[in-house]
């Protein structure tokens, strides 16, 4: 089957109205702080939806089913670790981030050890998630290339375009506002590709369990103490929580959704709920991987795949009647348009330009800049996109481990921020060098799993701070 022009209108039709959708807010942009933080006026529902929208993307989408296909549930360890993780977070770093009026998580860093720890931490920031949002973007374009022969170049500059133009200029609100719509649409989609199935697959459920029980894709839990593997219960567990304290406790693209929440108990609230929905979420997308597995027992694949994160988008085009096919796309599609590109401008506009470049602009020239440095970001995010295509890793763990390299130096200097007011600025920022220089390694020649990244280059850092303070102490200049 090829999609039809139901289909194609369907999928255009989203992507303007999404477009429009997001455009609208543009008229309540006066400021900076309405550009980025929207006055803070989220309340905490929509704080819930808009981060689990943020934190879901086409990675979930097409590889979360796609590692079920292939192997088994253990995913769902990192899962708990991530719902652990969101209490931490709640605990140590949302309380400081509302004790100040912070625009960026890093502001927090140079109010604590000064501007060498906090420029570090922005620039590893602004790099990792352009790779990673690159990646994301790219597995956007894999699906549309595959289901519409599109190629992807073409398909990463629509979707990336469409991203820039909403984002320029509805800012922080086109944002959050349009990922809760976004997170209905592909929950729907999903949704209906799980009813898809049930009504193909020969025997309905009861198969499903047979065959899914017969290869074991049911396993939930790994407990073997391998370090190469990513999802064991203790790499799972561990990492997990690591991966959930550097994303939703630094990284300014969640970090800004929780900025944005009325106040501190709202921000909370939504964080902690946004677990739950979270768990639900993946149970659904792996489920749907087992049904995958067993509706391709009964009828043999179209095609020879180059990789499993194409399984779904070909179930798409060639099972699932026209509209349908269409309407799941655009839910794809919904799944990536979580831009971090207005993020990363207010990270380059607060903790760079203004500082450092003009320290007297005032606010005309502010937003002017803001709405620059988001369309520059969304273009350096294309190209990575784009290069992507010569990746043969899996695009879920390419993307995680990507996230994973360097924020862990980041998640341990906040934490010495946070927990430990005797360490200096010298001290955090050598220990940030030192689990670079570890993750460094370990990235280039240990066989570690990718969920172990960040606990090690955390673990690093911390304790080499503590060395350091250890044999010179000295009081902090800071905080």
């Amino acid at each position: 089957m090829v999609l039809t022009w139901v289909d194609y209108l369907v999928i255009g039709g989203y992507l303007l109205a999404i477009t429009a959708f997001g455009s609208y807010f543009a008229r309540f942009q006066k400021t900076t702080r309405d550009y980025f933080l929207t006055g803070r006026s989220v309340p905490w529902w929509a704080i819930c939806f808009t981060i689990v929208a943020t934190e879901t993307s086409t990675l979930t989408f097409i590889s979360v089913p796609a590692t079920a296909y292939g192997a088994d549930m253990t995913f769902l360890q990192l899962v708990f670790g991530y719902v652990i993780g969101r209490l931490l977070v709640s605990g140590l770093f949302i309380p400081a981030y509302f004790r100040g009026d912070l625009v960026t998580s890093y502001e927090l860093l140079q109010r604590r050890f000064g501007p060498t720890v906090k420029n570090l931490s922005a620039i590893i920031f602004l790099i990792t998630r352009s790779l990673a949002d690159g990646i994301r973007l790219f597995a956007t374009a894999l699906v549309i290339s595959v289901v519409t022969h599109v190629p992807v170049t073409w398909a990463v500059v629509v979707i990336g375009a469409a991203m820039i133009v909403y984002t320029v200029r509805g800012g922080a609100s086109a944002v959050i506002w349009t990922d809760v719509v976004q997170l209905f649409v592909y929950l729907a989609g999903a949704a209906v590709v799980f009813a898809s199935l049930l009504a193909l697959i020969p025997g309905g459920w009861p198969e499903v369990l047979r065959a899914g029980s017969a290869a074991g894709k049911f396993r939930v839990f790994d407990f073997s103490t391998t370090l190469a593997r990513p999802y064991t219960f203790w790499a799972g567990v561990i990492g997990g929580i690591s991966i959930t304290l550097s994303t939703h406790g630094t990284d300014q693209f969640l970090v800004q959704r929780l900025l944005a929440a009325r106040s501190p108990r709202e921000a909370s609230r939504g964080l902690v709920l946004s677990g739950l929905l979270v768990l639900l979420q993946f149970v659904l997308f792996l489920l749907i991987g087992v049904m995958l597995f067993t509706y391709y027992q009964h009828a043999p694949l179209p095609r020879a795949l180059a990789r499993n994160d194409e399984l779904l988008p070909t179930f798409i085009v060639t099972a699932l009647s026209h509209g349908a096919a269409g309407f799941i796309v655009a839910a794809i599609v919904a799944a990536a348009l979580s831009p971090s590109i207005n993020a990363m401008a207010a990270t380059t506009v607060n903790d760079f330009y203004a500082k450092y470049y003009r320290l007297d602009a005032d606010e005309r020239t502010l937003m002017r800049v803001s709405r620059i440095w988001t369309v520059i970001w969304g273009v350096v995010q294309i190209g990575v996109a784009i290069a992507a295509q010569w990746m043969r890793q899996s695009v879920l763990d390419a993307g995680l481990a990507v996230l994973s390299y360097a924020s862990g130096s980041v998640l341990g200097a906040f934490l010495l921020g946070t927990l430990a007011p005797s360490i200096t600025e010298g001290q955090a920022f050598a220990g940030m060098l030192a689990g670079l220089a570890v993750m460094t390694m370990v990235w280039g020649w240990s066989p570690l799993a990718f969920t172990w990244y960040i606990f090690i280059g955390a673990s690093t850092t911390v304790a080499v701070a503590w060395l350091a303070h250890t044999v010179s102490p000295s009081r902090p200049m800071h905080g």
